[in-house]
């Protein structure tokens, strides 16, 4: 029975064939594209003044040289989000509940921080790995600890994201199985257990939101460090 609680993050296969491609692939066949007149329609306007306000939190921090990750920042952002609010939708896959994908996504933009920390400005780069009045018996051991810190960065972007979706979807799939239990035997906990779910799924929600501005925001500071 409590194998059968973690089926939900398998990844889904039909024929042999895995269907992660499809969901990885449906919000952006989800998301309307802007049309060429002047006038735009309400959907429109909210999508392109959302995307308009991330984009210029995001980039407040940044100087001019970062301003060149802006549209691959905001389509990320919006990626992250429309897959985490999919996969809460009965019978669905959620795509960021497995690590390989979320590693796939941190490990590349990752490296690209640094490599450009490393070919635009070395010196402040390596500067980051031996704070300024360190003491000389302190030097290689802090080295050692700023340098492992540098390599986890990437790991806890994808565990984090990861850990988080598994365990909401976890917790309302553990939660809901009470309610279906109890229903028949007290009704009034099934009622309480019930309004808890709920209350759940909107955290969720909200959690799913924050982990896709977390997972951004992340690489927006990592990117900071380097320009």
């Amino acid at each position: 029975m409590m194998a059968s609680f973690f089926d939900q993050f398998a990844s889904p296969s039909f024929l042999g064939i895995p269907l992660i491609a499809i969901a990885i692939a449906l919000p952006w066949v989800l998301f309307p594209t802007p049309p060429s007149r002047w006038v735009n329609n309400r959907l429109i306007t909210v999508q392109t003044w959302f995307i308009n306000r991330f984009t210029n939190q995001l980039m407040l921090p940044l100087n001019v040289g970062g301003h060149k990750w802006a549209l691959l920042l905001a389509s990320l952002m919006v990626f992250l989000i429309t897959i985490n609010m999919l996969g809460l939708l009965p019978y669905t896959f959620t795509p960021t509940t497995q690590l390989s994908l979320n590693m796939g996504l941190a490990m590349p933009l990752w490296l690209a921080t640094v490599i450009i920390g490393m070919r635009n400005q070395p010196t402040v780069a390596l500067g980051h790995l031996l704070p300024e009045g360190t003491p000389i018996p302190l030097i290689p051991v802090l080295i050692i600890i700023e340098t492992i810190s540098l390599f986890i960065r990437p790991l806890a972007l994808g565990v984090r994201l990861t850990a988080n979706l598994t365990a909401g979807h976890l917790l309302i799939q553990l939660i809901a199985t009470a309610v279906f239990v109890l229903l028949p035997m007290m009704p009034t906990v099934a009622i309480l257990t019930a309004a808890v779910l709920f209350l759940l799924t909107l955290l969720e929600v909200a959690v799913a939101m924050i982990q896709a501005y977390v997972f951004v925001l992340l690489l927006s500071l990592y990117l900071q460090e380097n320009v």
